[in-house]
């Protein structure tokens, strides 16, 4: 029997009927966890212990609060974060009060039928399923607080991951003509540097080399701080609204008071513009997907276009490489100049094969 620390839990290690046992005392403090362990031992040695199974006094609430706090805050990047309470919310306002022990795989399973039927998309309730199944794992883990994962028993809906909508040059010139100039400098940003919604608001002028012609992203999806390059148009973007005098604490693309434009605001005013240019199907994050599908197009390999975009892997861009008929032709024809020789050769042979016999006969 034993007191040891995991992180900064106090944890008891004790043996009952031949059978070892780890739980957490749940408490930092060393002088409670003592009296904690004491009381135990006590019960142990009057038979009044029984092994409570992990759980059984713990709400489904505090196990996500305890994700959001121990976990999603510390380890996960401001955005995801964020995403990450919407979720919880969402998970908590159905099993909240329901204790550990009790949510049972029929249970989830039931929640997903709601879901649909509220219409929620199939790829957000897998996002909310996979969040609580990550909280689960790490209470059977490193917290103690359970002995089996209900979620991993319930099957993710199937996405159907494709990427069909992209900007053609007609309609980002109608688009352009419909937005107001704010509008325009951000739509062109977009499809010219491939960043999403929330790094081109969030972009301050610290973030950006005008020399260098590079713009640096500290806090994204994958955690890193890129510095990327900047092409000409984008650049011209980035001239027009650059004031040496202003701080470099200040937005590059900001609001009328110069604080951080709203992600309301900015959708509001571009589903307005979609709308007198006559452009259907389309959202804002399409403009990242006319990124990468233009570069593809213009021959950029796959490799630099995930490095650009920044993709986690070279897999995900290939959704991007869309491609008509006609835009592989010309690679096709290339094959005309290789093969005719050969085909010419082969043909000459088979001639001579075909005469041979009748050239015998004439002899006989």
């Amino acid at each position: 029997m034993g007191l040891y620390k995991r992180g900064t839990v106090w944890w008891m290690s004790f043996s009952h009927n031949g059978e070892q046992f780890r739980r957490s005392t749940e408490t930092e403090d060393r002088k409670l966890a003592i009296r904690i362990f004491d009381k135990l031992k006590g019960d142990i040695a009057e038979g009044k212990w029984f092994e409570k199974l992990p759980g059984d006094s713990y709400k489904f609430k505090d196990l996500m609060d305890k994700y959001m706090t121990e976990y999603s805050a510390v380890n996960k990047a401001a955005s995801s974060y964020k995403r990450d309470k919407s979720i919880v919310t969402q998970l908590k306002s159905y099993f909240g009060e329901k204790y550990l022990t009790e949510l049972t795989p029929a249970m989830i399973s039931d929640y997903k039928v709601k879901r649909r039927s509220d219409g929620v998309s199939s790829r957000t309730i897998n996002y909310e399923l996979i969040t609580m199944s990550h909280a689960f794992n790490l209470a059977i883990r490193e917290w103690g607080l359970a002995n089996e994962n209900p979620v991993s028993k319930v099957k993710k809906d199937r996405v159907t991951n494709k990427i069909e909508r992209w900007l053609t040059s007609e309609e980002e010139t109608n688009l352009l003509k419909e937005s107001p100039k704010w509008l325009q400098d951000i739509i062109i940003f977009a499809i010219h540097t491939g960043l999403r919604q929330s790094e081109i608001l969030d972009l301050k002028w610290s973030q950006v080399d005008m020399k260098r012609r590079t713009v640096t992203i500290h806090e994204q999806k994958n955690r890193c701080i890129d510095t990327l390059p900047l092409n000409e148009t984008a650049m011209t973007v980035l001239k027009n609204r650059h004031n040496p005098e202003l701080p470099l604490e200040g937005y590059v693309f900001p609001n009328t008071l110069g604080d951080r434009k709203g992600n309301r605001l900015l959708l509001k005013a571009f589903y307005v513009a979609l709308k007198k240019a006559n452009i259907s199907n389309f959202r804002f994050h399409d403009l990242r997907h006319t990124f990468a599908t233009r570069l593809i197009r213009k021959g950029a390999d796959l490799y630099t276009v995930q490095k650009l975009g920044r993709w986690k892997t070279v897999t995900m861009v290939q959704r991007y490489a869309h491609h008509h008929t006609e835009s592989l032709r010309a690679a096709i024809e290339m094959m005309d100049d290789v093969e005719k020789p050969i085909i010419t050769n082969l043909s000459q042979s088979q001639k001579k094969r075909s005469k041979a016999p009748l050239l015998k006969l004439a002899s006989n």
